[in-house]
């Protein structure tokens, strides 16, 4: 458990040091950060998920799919992503995060209209491409938000809600295509897995609008629309108070700093582990709504319907996993309880000769597997706080470069012919899942461990440099000490 809660009960959401005038400024932060980003996410993966529904609602046929085209859309996809994300390693301190989360939900929703219209195989491979590279910043982007914000015992309840919204999402995209396939079939002579891209492209663009409003972008770069000076002078003397970097400036050049970041072996681990996390995965390639065609017992409504109980639990999942991270276990805990339930989960699957009541229970389980996608960058992000610049770096980097091996590792093991049997992709997952557990406990727990106390020796040396020099402390005094400024002297 984070350092801020010891002595605690989980119950109180609030740190027992934390003033009236902090857990004021709390709660308004949340109100202005989380609920945006829940939506947000939940309209992002609407977008992002809708294909699997669209595939087994028609499209495959309209479009003549056959072989593994499915699994390739979904790498073309991948391949979007990952190169989306090169960029934002730099951009997100440079420019106001109100603007460029917004903007990038406009991109992706153009391109999610665009779908409707798709007539082939190479067409629609294009368009998904171009999801993806809007898509792209939008996950690592809402973190550096959060860790902008927000203390380590504070991020993972925050993470946890903002990631309901990917099962929101999931669980939406079947609802409209179940809604489209039988109510809006044949309109204007237009099949119902068309009209789930045009109503999701609807929802899409308000919601960017309404972010430019609402979001508060960063303490550096504020959207003040909603907060005043001095909740913003509280917000960043209450991170400054955890040796929190609230600047965003470089004290370095980018050579200097890329060099700094490719030496030190923070960005190695926190990539791997990272790596391990989206491997051990196996919602995206579809296998549950597979193996519910394959079964030959649900219309293409009912199997939409159906596809929706998964992401529905993941929902539980989520909180439970995110709130027990801050309020009862800490991170290894909430990390080491959901994989061993998706590694029990993939068992089953890969398995597969077992009672169909265990197949329904494996895969309703395998959102626990995503359940501590925001344990793991908010705790990335705790490490990193002390750097913005390097934080953005590492934080885009790990997530483009883990989701990167996605895009053929899903090709390997999980090929579309196998379905809905992928044995090669449950077994897969399942390892990983495993070493994720070992590697959290043996290696990242001491690397933040180390971190903290590298940090707490540092500010200690330089706090007593500062009483033992008269002339130092002299000079703070006219500037009031409150606005001492070491953190640029500190190594990252």
């Amino acid at each position: 458990m984070h350092s801020k809660r010891q002595g605690r009960a989980w119950y109180h959401w609030y740190a027992k040091d934390d003033t009236l005038e902090e857990r004021k400024l709390i709660a308004k932060l949340d109100l202005l950060i989380v609920p945006y980003a829940v939506i947000a996410y939940w309209i992002k993966y609407i977008d992002q998920s809708n294909l699997n529904n669209a595939y087994v609602s028609g499209l495959q046929e309209d479009l003549n799919f056959h072989s593994n085209q499915l699994v390739d859309l979904n790498s073309m996809y991948i391949a979007g992503a990952v190169i989306g994300q090169l960029p934002f390693t730099f951009l997100f301190p440079m420019f106001p995060m109100n603007y460029t989360i917004p903007a990038l939900e406009v991109g992706w929703g153009i391109f999610t209209l665009l779908q409707y219209r798709a007539e082939s195989f190479s067409e629609l491979m294009a368009y998904r491409f171009f999801v993806g590279i809007f898509e792209a910043a939008f996950f690592p982007g809402v973190h550096y938000v959060l860790g902008a914000w927000y203390r380590g015992d504070e991020l993972g309840r925050r993470g946890g809600v903002f990631y309901v919204g990917q099962m929101l999402g999931t669980l939406t995209a079947g609802l409209i295509q179940s809604g489209a396939s039988a109510h809006l079939n044949g309109v204007r002579g237009m099949a119902g897995w068309r009209w789930m891209f045009i109503i999701s492209a609807l929802m899409t663009i308000p919601v960017a609008i309404a972010g430019v409003f609402v979001w508060p972008g960063t303490p550096a770069k504020p959207n003040k629309l909603f907060l005043s000076d001095a909740e913003l002078d509280l917000a960043v003397r209450r991170l400054k108070d955890i040796k929190a970097d609230t600047e965003e400036r470089a004290t370095r050049s980018r050579t200097q700093l890329l060099r700094h970041i490719l030496t030190d072996w923070k960005i190695y681990i926190l990539t791997f582990w990272d790596i391990l996390f989206w491997n051990a995965g196996s919602t995206s390639y579809g296998g549950y709504l597979l193996w519910l065609k394959s079964l030959h017992r649900y219309s293409t409504p009912k199997v939409n319907q159906l596809g929706t109980t998964a992401p529905a639990l993941g929902i539980l999942y989520v909180l439970f996993v995110n709130f027990s991270s801050d309020l009862l276990w800490g991170p290894e805990g909430a990390i080491a309880f959901a994989h061993t339930w998706n590694f029990t989960a993939m068992v089953i699957l890969a398995i597969w000769k077992v009672p169909e009541a265990a197949k329904w229970f494996a895969f309703n389980s395998a959102y626990t597997q995503v359940a501590m996608s925001s344990v793991l960058y908010g705790w990335a992000n705790d490490i990193l706080r002390h750097d913005a610049t390097e934080r953005s770096i590492i934080i885009v980097f790990m997530n483009l470069f883990a989701q990167s091996t996605t895009a053929w590792t899903g090709i390997l093991v999980f090929p579309t012919v196998e379905a809905p049997r992928f044995l090669k992709g449950w077994t897969f997952c399942a390892v990983n899942s495993f070493v994720l557990i070992v590697f959290t406990y043996a290696v990242i727990r001491p690397l933040a461990r180390r971190e903290e106390k590298k940090y707490e020796n540092d500010t200690g040396s330089v706090e007593g440099g500062l009483e033992g020099d008269e002339s130092t402390v002299d000079r703070s005094s006219q500037k009031g000490l409150g606005h001492i400024d070491v953190a640029p002297q500190l190594p990252a």
